[in-house]
C-alpha cells in the first residue's frame, strides 16, 4: 500500500466540498451503467443545513481501457427548492492489467459547467488500487482547474480514499477520506453487490462522511446506487 501514505502526506486543498466518490481503475468490456448518487448535509450553519446534492448519470465502455460518462447535477436548497445546476463529462482510461503491478492503475478526466454561471471545471485524476488479503485500498489523487467569468480561475488539487473489508459480495464494510481547500472529512461506508444475471448487477453504497474542519458540514450522508447491464 505504497501509494497511500504519499498520496495523505501532500498538501491537499480545493474549493467547495468534494466529498462525492473513490473510483476505482477498472473498465469492463461492454458494459453500460445508470448511476445515481445523493449527498445530503446536516450542520449547525444554517447555509449548509439540508443541502442536498443528486448526480444522474449515464455511461458505457467504449472498448476494454476506456469508460464514458454524462452526468446531470442537482441541488436541492431549503427554501430555494431543486435546481439543476450542472452538466459534467468525465472519461476513465484503464491504464494497468489488475493485478498486473503491486498496484493497479487508473485514470480519470472530468469537465463540468455550471448552467446558470459561467464556471467551468477540468480535472485529471490518479487513480491507484491495492488489494492484499481480504483488504482494498482505493485513492484519487486531483488535480483541478477551475476558470471563467464568474469565478477566479485557480488551480487546486484534492484527494479521495478508501479502505474496505472483503466481507462478502453482498456486503462490504469501508471507511474514507476526503481533502480538499474547504473540504476535510472521514467516516464509515457499507457497499454491496447484487447479481441478477444475464450481466445485471447493482451496486450499492451508504455512508456517513463526519466533517473535521469548520468548512465542511457535521455530517454528510452519501448514497450511490449503480445499475450495471451489458
Amino acid at each position: 500500500m505504497t501509494f497511500l501514505p504519499l498520496a495523505c502526506s501532500a498538501a491537499l486543498y480545493a474549493d467547495g466540498s468534494r466529498i462525492d466518490k473513490v473510483y476505482n481503475p477498472y473498465v469492463q468490456l461492454l458494459e453500460k451503467e445508470i448511476e445515481y448518487r445523493s449527498l445530503l448535509q446536516q450542520d449547525s450553519n444554517a447555509d449548509l443545513d439540508g443541502r442536498w446534492r443528486h448526480t444522474l448519470g449515464y455511461g458505457q465502455a467504449i472498448s476494454d481501457r476506456w469508460f464514458a460518462e454524462v452526468y446531470l447535477i442537482g441541488i436541492d436548497q431549503p427554501g430555494e427548492g431543486f435546481a439543476l445546476e450542472a452538466y459534467e463529462a468525465e472519461l476513465k482510461w484503464q491504464l494497468t492489467e489488475q493485478g498486473e503491478f503491486n498496484n493497479d492503475w487508473g485514470l480519470l478526466f472530468e469537465l463540468e459547467r455550471e448552467r446558470s454561471e459561467d464556471i467551468w471545471e477540468a480535472s485529471t485524476s490518479l487513480i491507484a488500487a491495492r488489494e492484499w488479503s481480504r483488504w482494498v485500498a482505493t485513492a484519487n489523487l486531483a488535480l483541478i482547474y477551475e476558470w471563467g467569468g464568474d469565478i477566479d480561475n485557480e488551480w487546486e488539487t484534492a484527494l479521495s480514499a478508501q479502505l474496505r473489508y472483503r466481507n462478502s459480495e453482498l456486503l462490504e464494510p469501508a471507511i474514507e477520506f476526503y481533502q480538499g481547500q474547504d473540504t476535510q472529512g472521514l467516516g464509515p461506508v457499507l457497499t454491496g453487490l447484487w447479481r441478477a444475471g444475464g450481466g445485471r448487477k447493482l451496486y450499492w453504497e451508504f455512508g456517513a462522511i463526519l466533517g473535521t474542519n469548520r468548512e465542511t458540514a457535521d455530517v454528510n450522508w452519501k448514497l450511490t446506487l449503480e445499475y450495471e447491464f451489458q
